[in-house]
């Protein structure tokens, strides 16, 4: 279903991008940005390969992450490096301009290169994710180790209870790293988020859909009313009986937002 390689992006340092990619059309390239981020692609993988050949969907994994170059300098892993990566990649792809989706700490990074390079993105949707500030919750996920975290949070990020189990199989497959925990313990990670983002992506005028679960314990889903109130023009489709995991607890009705917000 997907081809994998390794992808050039930086040469100083040099990095190349673990890259997952399905078949289907160029001009109709889906990028995939994962959360974490010291997670890798692989856990989203379902649903999205059914796109398979209506449009050719690209899962990255981001630096320090998967199996992409790790080993870097915790100065080098930064929000601003990630976007020079997937700027790149669509480069290395011959891809002009993409949909992007961004999940959980994916949806920031998926503002921040929509606000940093805006004729890259063609549509956007924003997954589990929030346009607004959020409190420091987000960041006490990071608190440990990953893996354990993961696996820990499972009763809260998947919401319904039969969907678990499936869940926490596909954690199994999970590359997780530490690398981005090391600047984070710090305190030298640069926030991911961009400045007055709902004004900016709103003067963009890309299309744009907040695509979340009702009972997300991560970003809150009274956020998605606040950031409609700010970006008129963005819709939104969330998902009763899903957590922060939307796409395992309701994988059918979380593909169809995506298909409709891409057609």
């Amino acid at each position: 279903m997907f081809v994998e390689s390794l992808v050039p992006v930086s040469v100083e340092p040099e990095v190349k991008l673990f890259v997952a990619r399905s078949d289907g059309p160029a001009e109709r390239t889906l990028l995939v940005i994962h959360g974490g981020p010291d997670w890798d692609h692989t856990y989203l993988r379902r649903p999205l390969d059914e796109l398979a050949g209506t449009c050719r969907v690209v899962l990255p994994d981001l630096r320090g992450c998967g199996r992409s170059t790790s080993g870097l300098a915790d100065d080098q892993y930064t929000p601003d490096a990630v976007v020079s990566d997937l700027v790149a990649l669509l480069d290395s792809l011959e891809v002009d301009d993409a949909d992007v989706l961004g999940f959980s700490y994916g949806g920031l990074i998926a503002q921040r290169l929509a606000i940093t390079a805006p004729r890259r993105v063609r549509r956007l949707i924003v997954a589990s994710s929030s346009v607004l500030p959020v409190s420091r919750k987000e960041e006490k996920r990071w608190d440990g180790d990953t893996r354990s975290m993961a696996v820990a949070g499972a009763a809260t990020d998947v919401w319904r209870p039969q969907a678990r189990a499936e869940y926490l199989q596909r954690l199994e497959g999970v590359r997780f790293s530490e690398e981005w925990l090391r600047p984070l313990r710090k305190g030298i990670l640069p926030s991911p988020r961009v400045d007055d983002a709902p004004r900016r992506l709103a003067a963009l005028r890309i299309p744009l859909l907040l695509l979340h679960g009702r009972q997300d314990t991560t970003f809150p889903a009274e956020l998605v009313d606040q950031a409609l109130r700010l970006i008129p023009a963005a819709r939104a489709v969330v998902l009763d009986e899903a957590g922060h995991m939307a796409h395992v607890d309701q994988p059918k009705r979380w593909l169809d937002a995506v298909v409709e917000h891409l057609t």
